[in-house]
């Protein structure tokens, strides 16, 4: 039995039945007037002092992944006073780990762990939850990686953030095109340009210092228009004319078609599979009568039938000559045909390998060199109807090394052409080699014109070209030039050595310009125009002069005449113009302007 004592505050406190109650004032005065309660069965659950309850703070807490955070524990006995104790700390639920001092550390995994952390002390505990968020934006990734778009068309591109540990990270990403190739909105949404083309790691998602990338294709649309050439043509009554059909979409990206031929206006007829046209025996012209279909889109050209006498191929040149190569290499042959008065003759050669050094392929003119070491004389032949032209191999086992040019064309050199506003061809042009555009990005023409090699319009290897083609010219232009080599009348019918030769003014050549390399091939020749560069004749090489060595500098813009047949790398502040039927073994390079040609000018490298 458990009494109270005097000690004991007014309405004291009876240990009863396991439970403490405060009994009221009327069951003290019983107490102090004698009565007893015996034989009672009093024990209690807690003493003051006693450990009853814990609380855990923070809870909840939230940090970073990896990140720590302090936990701490408060023990009460029953009447709420703190009671000191040593608490045990574990974590039950996952989301980091726990030391013996309360220090928690996330882990790796973002997530909401509920009731984790845990303080014990005996039976009694408590618990608290941790949110555990991703860490700082670490990296950025685009997708798609890469992405196929027609011109004009759309593709979305997202951007998933992630920290260190490979979590998602929320962030709004600033989007922007680099590269060209078209433009993008600030979602995401890429819209591709009119130029066709690869554009690696164009499209970038950024925030802050860090970014991600992705490449767009861009590809032709669909087929809008289709050019016929040649456009028009003459023919005597019976001869036979090839025709060509070069597919576009609404934008003069070429798009492949596999034509259907016709006659619909009558002249003669047609292969419907090849485009082979047979004039027939009446004269007379024959507006848009050979047509080309594909699907639903056609184009044509007009045919002019005569029994005059109509210029015929006379002479076939093929290049390069002579072509050095290891045994077992390859080498790309071409042949341009003209007619009696040297003006350029549309052919399509057949290619043959006449004494021995390797094989051709008898459409393209693609060579591969034997075994055999050795030089075969004009083994080479493209031949179109009775007439033909060849070329020598030299085939070698080890090939010498090129001779360092004297200005060096780093990226400019696979260009045949180089623009930086525009390209522009009336028909008929054959540019066997690349073309560059930068920063313009405007080509007209092809087709009916061809381009044997690669467009790069306003793309990072025009941009890189144009840089090579500047720092070229400046070094062309530096170039000291003795006073006896001042250009003073017009070079037509002159022989010149190899050297540097200027003007101020213009450099003019009427007739035959003759460029003697005196036996040695790696020999140079550098013409510095102070404004421009006009020809009305041709450029000879002889006794070792090579094409590929031979510079012309021309301040403003350069124009060959009709029928020039010109050599030599034009590297032009402005423009160029190739008139009708001018050729050049060389490159024409516009800085700043466009470059223009006008109807069968052929462009190859030297």
């Amino acid at each position: 039995m458990s009494t109270f004592n005097d000690n004991d505050n007014d309405n004291g406190i009876v240990r009863a039945f396991g439970r403490r109650t405060r009994f009221t004032g009327v069951v003290a005065t019983l107490v102090v007037a004698g009565f007893s309660m015996v034989g009672c069965d009093v024990h209690e659950l807690s003493d003051p002092g006693d450990l009853t309850t814990i609380a855990v703070t923070p809870d909840p807490a939230s940090l970073a992944i990896n990140g720590s955070q302090q936990f701490t524990a408060v023990g009460t006995d029953f009447a709420g006073v703190v009671v000191t104790f040593a608490p045990v700390w574990s974590v039950t639920s996952g989301g980091g780990t726990i030391s013996s001092a309360g220090m928690f550390t996330a882990g790796t995994a973002p997530g909401t762990f509920t009731s984790t952390v845990k303080a014990t002390s005996g039976s009694v505990f408590a618990t608290a939850t941790v949110l555990v968020t991703a860490g700082p934006l670490a990296s950025i990734v685009v997708t798609p990686s890469t992405s196929s778009v027609g011109v004009g068309a759309t593709s979305q591109y997202v951007a998933v953030g992630k920290d260190a540990s490979g979590n998602v990270v929320q962030f709004t990403p600033s989007w922007s095109v680099e590269l060209g190739g078209g433009s993008i909105s600030t979602t995401g949404l890429f819209t591709a340009g009119t130029a066709t083309g690869t554009f690696t790691n164009t499209v970038r998602a950024s925030a802050g210092a860090l970014s991600g990338t992705a490449s767009v294709v861009v590809t032709a649309g669909p087929l809008a228009s289709i050019s016929v050439a040649p456009n028009p043509v003459t023919l005597a009554a019976g001869l036979s004319q090839q025709f060509t059909a070069v597919g576009s979409d609404a934008t003069n990206n070429v798009v492949g078609i596999s034509p259907v031929w016709s006659v619909v206006n009558g002249g003669g007829n047609i292969n419907s599979s090849t485009g082979l046209f047979t004039a027939g025996l009446a004269a007379g012209t024959y507006n848009a009568t050979v047509k080309a279909t594909s699907g639903g889109v056609s184009g044509f050209a007009t045919v002019t039938v005569t029994t005059v006498a109509v210029p015929t191929l006379a002479t076939i040149t093929v290049a390069p000559n002579p072509a050095t190569m290891l045994t077992g290499g390859t080498q790309q042959f071409t042949a341009v045909g003209r007619d009696g008065n040297g003006d350029v003759f549309p052919i399509t050669p057949m290619w043959s390998v006449e004494n021995t050094g390797g094989s051709i392929d008898l459409n393209t003119g693609l060579f591969t060199a034997g075994i055999v070491t050795g030089t075969f004389n004009n083994t080479v032949k493209a031949t179109s109807g009775t007439i033909s032209g060849t070329s020598t191999v030299n085939v070698t086992a080890v090939l010498p090394p090129p001779p360092t040019p004297l200005v060096p064309l780093g990226d400019a050199a696979p260009n045949g052409i180089m623009a930086g506003t525009a390209v522009t061809c009336i028909t008929g042009g054959t540019i066997n080699a690349d073309v560059s555009i930068s920063p313009g990005n405007t080509v007209t023409g092809f087709g009916p014109c061809v381009i044997t090699g690669t467009q790069h319009l306003a793309d990072a290897p025009a941009a890189a070209g144009q840089i090579a083609l500047t720092t070229a010219y400046n070094t062309l232009a530096g170039l000291p030039c003795a006073p006896a080599n001042a250009i003073v009348a017009d070079l037509g019918g002159t022989t010149k050595p190899a050297g540097v030769y200027c003007t101020a003014s213009t450099i003019g050549v009427t007739g035959t310009l003759t460029l003697d390399g005196g036996g040695d091939p790696n020999a140079t020749f550098v013409f510095q125009a102070g404004t421009s560069l006009v020809t009305a004749g041709d450029v000879v090489l002889i006794n070792g002069a090579q094409a590929k060595n031979v510079y012309w500098q021309v301040g403003t813009s350069a124009t060959l005449g009709t029928a020039s047949k010109w050599q030599g790398n034009i590297l032009s502040l402005t423009s160029i113009t190739l008139v009708d039927n001018a050729t050049l073994l060389g490159r024409a390079l516009a800085r700043n302007g466009a470059v223009t040609l006008g109807t069968n000018n052929v462009i190859i490298l030297p």
